[in-house]
């Protein structure tokens, strides 16, 4: 099948975009390949620190021609997604000696649970987590003992942090190690209810907590189709898993094989060898435009018109939500999956999951499949499904037809010929909008603004009545130099209620919604956000708001003249500078770039800004 030629312009796009930043990074990259273990090149004392502690792994690590794994984990045993990783580093270790090599646990990164800290104030530290734990990563593999890296790690931010963070040592081999997801539990349509239901007073925090408990109830991975599932996917489209390694719950047979296969591969293709698979060379704009696609394909989470903007900048390539408006539109909707459906990641996987999807992708000419791929093949081989034949790993062919068509659909069958992701933009800037799971009815709006400047202030008026005729809810003062750009996931049921009971609502914001979020039309990642001038701050109670994701525009119907002469207004900041570490993370609010820009704090913004236009539009400049 012949490349489609939306897929075929954007990638070119892109590359020609890159070209100058592309070519100076894998410049640096190739001049910091070594032909030997990289050990070799520390002075004895330095090598002496390096293997003081490592037992039986001595003697390898002291003057053997052996490769050595850096293991950077987000092991805690708080969180049911990063608990099972604790075994994790004995079991590579123990391959990798079987194996010929050596491996040592180079650093641990935080890994914080955005579920934990919904409104509260350590989600303003949310984000700036993926950039914290893109320099703990940077640590981690700083003392240049080794030959490759495994990153273990599942969840929002820490995957697009380990990934930003190892780019910068993108002449090792990289392969990305996830526990799965947890079984199944209570559904999540069934949890959402209750939620509603305890918005509105229905329920009592007792039957809540029941629900929560009955959804979340062991180890692993949150089963909806959230961010940090997205992650996987997206590790899988880009070729940066063992095959078919996303969803197998943890604490099986199968996972533990999978976790071997992964450091024994890794070992195969460091510089010491024949196949060597540089990151710097894994990712390029081709992997890139794959992971776009695999998003839009899946319905997958709003928080990566983000992140994958952040991470394809380490790699030298610049991307924008032109991009990913663009190859949605052509990207048929393959799954179903809560909040878009449902299903869980559970059943997708049990339906043929992610090969099934690549597979249907790769045939339609929606991905690259000439990517160099960690396991050793191209992108056809990701497809392929892990099974344990007694005790052996070995993979086969994913289903030919979908076990369950109200999970999964081939793309001649698709759910919607169209992706799941929009870009809107007007003279209210810029925004991106999820409408998967929005009902075509409800992809649109006209009503008036209700303006609020945290997402508090919105639920106080709503549980005292004052919220019931149609409206577009402006939150603004929630961008990355705000307060650091938290997720206002709590306002879902809120606005689920009042769409349930007849009224035609909307959220307008420079903040982020969560990844499970879905029903309810939203315009997030406002840019530029309230606090760098934008025109969200200028919205006032009242102003008519349209919002048309289908047409892709957001706009306020305002006089010019006047709109022009309004100042921009942010609401009182002071309440996000302090407390719950929060002061601690200054430096990096007011260093962070626009949402477009991957909300960064680690990278200047780059060139590639096709919305210069909307921007002056959205400032009142005549362009």
């Amino acid at each position: 099948m012949s490349l489609h030629p939306v897929v075929d312009r954007v990638t070119d796009r892109i590359v020609e975009r890159s070209r100058t930043l592309r070519t100076d990074y894998l410049e640096r990259m190739d001049a910091a390949r070594q032909g030997a273990p990289a050990r070799a090149r520390l002075s004895c004392g330095n090598l002496a620190h390096g293997f003081a502690a490592a037992g039986e792994d001595k003697l390898r690590l002291r003057g053997g021609p052996a490769p050595n794994i850096g293991i950077v984990t987000s092991y805690n045993d708080m969180l049911s997604a990063h608990q099972p990783l604790e075994p994790y580093p004995s079991l590579i270790r123990s391959a990798a000696r079987a194996a010929g090599g050596t491996a040592q646990v180079a650093g641990g990164v935080p890994a914080m649970c955005d579920g934990v800290t919904q409104g509260r104030a350590g989600m303003e530290l949310s984000l700036f987590s993926r950039d914290t734990i893109a320099l703990a990563t940077a640590v981690s593999l700083s003392h240049d003992m080794y030959d490759a890296a495994l990153l273990l790690g599942v969840c929002d931010k820490i995957v697009p942090g380990l990934f930003i963070g190892a780019l910068s040592f993108g002449h090792l081999p990289v392969i990305f190690v996830p526990p799965g997801p947890m079984t199944s539990g209570l559904p999540n349509k069934e949890k959402a209810a209750v939620r509603q239901r305890y918005a509105t007073g229905q329920a009592t925090r007792e039957e809540l907590l029941d629900a929560e408990a009955g959804s979340y109830h062991g180890p692993g991975v949150c089963t909806f189709y959230g961010t940090a599932n997205s992650n996987q996917v997206l590790m899988e489209v880009m070729g940066l898993h063992m095959p078919g390694t996303s969803f197998i719950n943890p604490g099986t047979a199968l996972r533990d094989a999978l976790t071997v296969a992964a450091a024994e591969q890794v070992l195969r293709i460091t510089a010491l060898g024949d196949d060597y698979r540089p990151m710097a060379r894994t990712v390029d704009e081709k992997s890139i435009v794959n992971a776009m696609v695999g998003l839009a394909a899946t319905g997958g989470s709003t928080n990566h018109a983000i992140h994958l903007v952040a991470m394809a900048r380490a790699a030298g390539v610049l991307i924008n939500w032109d991009d990913l408006d663009e190859l949605s539109r052509v990207t048929p909707l393959l799954a179903r999956i809560y909040p878009n459906g449902a299903a869980d990641v559970n059943h997708f996987h049990a339906a043929g999951g992610v090969g099934f999807v690549i597979r249907e992708l790769i045939d339609t000419g929606l991905l690259h499949p000439d990517i160099q791929c960690v396991h050793g093949g191209d992108l056809r081989q990701q497809t392929l499904e892990p099974y344990l034949d007694d005790l052996t790993l070995r993979w086969r062919e994913p289903p030919a037809q979908t076990l369950d068509p109200g999970v999964l659909r081939p793309a001649s069958d698709a759910f919607d010929q169209e992706g799941g992701l929009r870009r809107l933009q007007g003279n209210l800037g810029r925004a991106v909008a999820k409408i998967s799971a929005v009902e075509s009815q409800r992809r649109a709006i006209k009503a008036p603004a209700r303006v609020f400047d945290s997402q508090d202030a919105l639920l106080e008026a709503f549980r005292a009545g004052q919220l019931t005729d149609d409206f577009v809810a402006v939150v603004r003062g929630q961008g990355p130099k705000a307060n650091g750009m938290p997720e206002l996931h709590q306002l879902t049921p809120a606005l689920g209620v009042m769409q349930d009971r007849g009224q035609r609502v909307a959220l307008l914001t420079d903040g982020r919604m969560s990844g499970a979020s879905g029903k309810v039309l939203a315009a997030i990642h406002v840019t530029p956000e309230a606090l760098s001038g934008g025109a969200i701050g200028r919205v006032r109670e009242g102003d008519i708001i349209e919002i048309d994701a289908d047409a892709g525009t957001m706009q306020a119907h305002v006089d010019e003249t006047e709109w022009n002469a309004r100042t921009v207004e942010t609401g009182d900041l002071s309440r996000y500078t302090h407390g719950m570490g929060r002061e601690l993370f200054a430096l990096m609010r007011a260093q962070a770039g626009d949402a477009e820009a991957g909300a960064c704090s680690l990278f200047p913004e780059e060139s590639a800004r096709p919305h210069d236009a909307a921007l002056a539009l959205a400032a009142g400049v005549t362009a």
